[in-house]
């Protein structure tokens, strides 16, 4: 079973569902040679300053990978080329007190250039043991 077969991601979300998780994010771990992709919060957002992976909610009707596609373009402007592989999830509390799980994939895009940044200040390819402040969930997720 393929991480973008719909039985995959169907498995995903039930197991979320059964853990008590309320919200899903969806999340593109975006690499380039031994660099990855990150974007800075904006300030005056939950989390405001921290650095991410892109990532944003599973709306209501969408499925995980649709998301996945969707917030990576509107986020980045980049488009992906191909999932590649499911990397792992993580949970936390959103803003709204619930708990969110956000599903990460390895992804490769079209082109890494040009970023067009419509949610956050600021974005970075950062070398894998030179990264900004990113929460530990996302250190894990990505350090080698």
């Amino acid at each position: 079973m393929t991480v973008t077969s719909p039985e995959f991601l169907a498995r995903l979300v039930d197991d979320a569902r059964a853990d008590g998780v309320t919200g899903f994010v969806a999340a593109a771990v975006v690499t380039d040679a031994d660099r990855v992709l990150l974007v800075r919060r904006n300030p005056g957002d939950f989390m405001g300053g921290m650095w991410e992976v892109p990532s944003g909610k599973v709306e209501d009707g969408e499925t995980v990978l649709e998301a996945l596609h969707r917030e990576t373009a509107e986020e980045t402007g980049l488009t992906i080329e191909t999932v590649s592989g499911y990397i792992g999830h993580f949970d936390y509390s959103n803003s709204r007190g619930g708990t969110t799980r956000q599903f990460n994939f390895a992804v490769t895009v079209e082109k890494t250039e040009l970023i067009v940044l419509t949610e956050h200040d600021a974005y970075q390819w950062a070398f894998l043991g030179e990264l900004p402040e990113v929460s530990e969930a996302v250190r894990h997720l990505i350090a080698p």
